[in-house]
C-alpha cells in the first residue's frame, strides 16, 4: 500500500463486549485481545508501519472489578514476558506510556527491564498504554518542567512535546478505535491534534487483516492539510 502511516495508534476496544456476545467469560475477551496484538503486529511490519502505539488500559479503568484488574495486570505481565525475546529480535524499541508508578511492583520491574533490553532498537517501535491518561500526561509535562525552572518564556509547543511520554516520535498519523464507539477517550490527547480518526463497529478480538487494509485505504483517500 502507498502512503501508509508512520505512525497508527489503536484505542483497542470490544473484548468485554466480545466475551458477552459469545456467552463466555469476560477474562476470555482479554485473553483474546492480547493474542490480537501479536497478529497486528506483524500486519503492520508487512506493511512498513513503523510505530504502533496501543490504549490497552486507561487511568479510569483501575475503578473496575478487583478481580478483572488484576487478572488484566497478570495478563499484561505474561504477554510481555512471553514476547520481548521477539520484539527484540525484530529490532522493535517496546515502550509502557501511562502512570507507572500505579502498577504492581512486579510488573513495573518487569516493564522496567524490557524497556532497557530493547533501547537501542531501532526497526520499530511499540508503545503499550497502561495506566494512560492524555491530561495526566500534560498535567506531568508541565510538572516537569516547572521543576526544571523552564522560564515561560521558553515554553513552546516543541517543547512541550519533549516532555510527553512520546518524546521524539512523530504525532500518531492514524488513530483507529474498535467496536463502535466514537470518541478518543482522553489518548494521546496532545499529540493527536491532527491525527486522522477511523472507527469501526469490530470488536478488538474480531479485528481482521481485511480491517486494517480498510483503515489504511480510508486513510489514503483523505487530504491532510494541517489547517493550511
Amino acid at each position: 500500500m502507498n502512503e501508509v502511516p508512520c505512525h497508527l495508534a489503536i484505542i483497542m476496544d470490544g473484548n468485554r463486549r466480545w466475551a458477552r456476545e459469545k456467552a463466555l467469560a469476560l477474562y476470555g475477551g482479554h485473553q483474546q485481545g492480547v493474542k490480537k496484538v501479536k497478529e497486528v503486529l506483524r500486519w503492520c511490519r508487512d506493511r512498513k508501519i513503523k510505530i504502533l502505539t496501543l490504549y490497552a488500559f486507561s487511568a479510569e479503568n483501575w475503578d473496575r472489578n478487583k478481580e478483572e484488574v488484576s487478572f488484566l495486570m497478570n495478563l499484561f505481565q505474561s504477554a510481555i514476558s512471553d514476547e520481548i525475546d521477539e520484539l527484540h529480535q525484530e529490532g522493535i524499541k517496546f515502550k509502557v506510556i501511562g502512570q507507572k508508578n500505579r502498577l504492581p511492583v512486579k510488573l513495573q520491574k518487569l516493564v522496567e527491564d524490557a524497556e532497557a533490553f530493547t533501547e537501542d532498537n531501532q526497526q520499530g517501535f511499540l508503545n503499550l498504554a497502561i495506566s494512560y491518561s492524555g491530561r495526566a500526561e500534560i498535567a506531568q509535562a508541565f510538572k516537569k518542567m516547572l521543576q526544571e525552572n523552564i522560564s515561560p518564556d521558553d515554553v513552546t509547543e516543541e517543547k512541550i512535546g519533549n516532555y510527553m511520554h512520546t518524546a521524539g516520535l512523530p504525532d500518531p498519523d492514524l488513530i483507529i478505535r474498535t467496536s463502535g464507539e466514537q470518541r478518543t477517550s482522553g489518548f494521546l490527547l496532545w499529540q493527536s491534534a491532527y491525527s486522522e480518526l477511523y472507527f469501526t463497529e469490530t470488536h478488538w478480538p474480531d479485528f481482521s487483516e481485511e480491517d486494517l487494509d480498510e483503515a489504511l485505504r480510508d486513510y489514503q483517500k483523505r487530504q491532510r492539510r494541517f489547517g493550511r
